[in-house]
């Protein structure tokens, strides 16, 4: 942050008399002592003290206004419960339940004495315990009764305490805030009067119906539960249903598109993946992973195909990693184009990145819905719901990335006469690179993630076998197939050749192993 040029010509008298606009020579002077010391100096605000979150709140400081309105609100609602509270509404409640109870079985009793002598003893044995239960609810009244005065005091103490503590914290806070407003004119000085008239209401809206609800509990039903109407829900349904029936319709032609799209990449894999025979796919593998992270690793990776080939899952992990491969494929396809054009761009990106944060955060279950809705079920409709979730890291590294390339290489670029395509080519693109292939990176991971989602709308796949472990609590087929999902993960070529690295990673971490399960076992 660089410091306002305005302020260079000022004292600090009047730097002071325009940050906090009132009261400046009590200000003025509290600066000083609390900054004439390198430790703490007391300082207290009576104004502050009095008005409390309001103050701070004035103050513009909202996230101490906050703290201190939580804690003021409970302090106010002890003390209201104990001097004027309904604290015993729960066990009179109680009690009158009982006592209806208790006259409900009098009348059984009596008709047993005429009718059913036999049932006499049952019903006198069931009275006495509900008599029994009612006095200890009695009991519990009047200990409620007797404590209301201590909760009270409780409360009392609690809000003198958080009064003094606003006092002295109130100046120190505030001097800390100059000191940042001195270097950032973005801070808001002084106390608008709609910082008093919005903090002024936030706290008797919260303290009131916090109050009314703890102290009085039933007073104001319409806070037990929001006011709704089911009407509200039911047409709410209905336009949604049309307005997807509509679009469905209506994008039928662009929805064939992405399919055939889709099919057409996913088919390639699984012919490339499945179809070819198991010993060409094991020795490319082997190889690759040989060329790029030694013998040894290679071993490895052998070992893991070895693993999915003897116990049944080869073709389930081929047809795993051509879905993984589909979905990550496409994701990068569209997403480093995207990320290129959003890190020159920032109105755009801060119009997409509401949507990326919403394809991160809606749960995959909510926006597995429009899709069955426009695709249906099968492989399709699980890619693209792998893309929807995994896709957004590698827009996001991208522009990361490219928005962390030093300006002063880019100006010397442009005053070489380097064009914007040359400039991306041989300048932002190698200095992002990094940045980009992390993003590449944790996309394959986020897809390889959905595996099991994806295999609730027919992906089937790896993902099959967990969740038929997960249906009939099979152990063991859950845990054997979840290994060979991470041994998918830890050899997947992905462009960023993270795949040889993670096994390059493990392979270490079991040979270690194995050599201190050997030393135990000599021992």
């Amino acid at each position: 942050m660089t410091t306002n040029k305005e302020n260079i010509n000022l004292s600090r008298s009047e730097l002071i008399t325009n940050f906090v606009k009132t009261n400046s020579e009590y200000y003025i002077k509290e600066f000083k002592k609390i900054g004439s010391k390198p430790s703490y100096s007391f300082s207290f605000n009576l104004f502050a003290s009095l008005l409390g979150p309001i103050w701070f709140g004035m103050r513009n400081i909202w996230n101490y206004a906050l703290a201190f309105l939580i804690i003021e609100t409970f302090a106010v609602v002890q003390i209201i419960r104990g001097l004027f509270g309904n604290i015993t509404k729960d066990a009179l409640e109680k009690i009158d339940k009982i006592q209806s109870t208790i006259d409900f079985r009098s009348k059984q009793l009596e008709a047993a004495i005429q009718n059913n002598p036999d049932k006499v003893e049952v019903y006198k044995r069931a009275i006495k315990s509900l008599e029994d239960a009612m006095q200890e609810y009695v009991l519990d009244v009047q200990q409620i009764e007797a404590s209301a005065i201590w909760i009270a005091i409780f409360g009392v103490g609690i809000l003198i305490l958080v009064k003094l503590v606003q006092g002295v914290l109130a100046n120190t806070i505030l001097e800390q805030r100059y000191s940042e407003w001195l270097s950032n004119r973005l801070i808001s000085p002084g106390m608008k009067m709609k910082n008093y008239i919005l903090s002024g209401i936030f706290t008797a809206v919260i303290m009131l119906f916090s109050v009314v609800h703890y102290s009085f509990p039933g007073l104001m039903e319409i806070m037990n539960e929001f006011p709704t109407h089911p009407e509200i829900r039911l047409t709410s349904i209905k336009w949604v249903e049309t307005i997807f029936d509509y679009a469905v319709i209506k994008g039928d032609a662009l929805f064939t598109a992405i399919t055939i799209g889709i099919r057409s990449v996913l088919d390639f894999l699984e012919l490339l993946f499945v179809k070819t025979p198991w010993v060409v796919i094991i020795t490319t593998i082997v190889v690759l992973t040989a060329l790029s992270a030694g013998i040894r690793t290679s071993i490895y990776s052998a070992g893991f195909l070895a693993y999915m080939g003897f116990l049944g899952f080869w073709v389930k992990a081929m047809t795993t990693l051509a879905l993984l491969g589909t979905a990550a494929i496409l994701s990068i396809a569209i997403g480093i184009p995207l990320g290129i054009y959003c890190a020159r761009r920032q109105r755009f990106y801060s119009m997409i990145r509401p949507i990326m944060d919403f394809m991160q955060t809606m749960p995959a279950f909510v926006f597995m819905i429009p899709v069955i809705a426009f695709f249906g079920t099968g492989k399709v409709a699980a890619v693209i719901i792998t893309m929807i979730f995994g896709g957004t890291p590698v827009v996001r590294l991208t522009v990361l990335g490219l928005r962390g390339v030093p300006e002063t290489i880019r100006e010397a670029a442009i005053a070489y006469g380097a064009s914007k395509w040359y400039l991306l080519r041989k300048v932002d693109l190698p200095l992002a690179t990094p940045s980009i292939l992390a993003g590449v990176n944790q996309t394959v991971m986020l897809s390889l993630a959905m595996v099991v989602v994806a295999s609730l709308i027919g992906a089937k796949g790896l993902g099959q076998d967990v969740l038929e472990a997960l249906q009939y609590a099979n152990v063991g087929q859950g845990i054997l197939a979840g290994i060979a999902i991470l041994f998918v993960a830890l050899f997947c070529p992905d462009p960023a050749g993270q795949g040889f690295v993670r096994l390059r990673i493990f392979g270490p971490v079991i040979n270690q192993w194995w050599q201190n399960f050997s030393c135990h076992s000599e021992l």
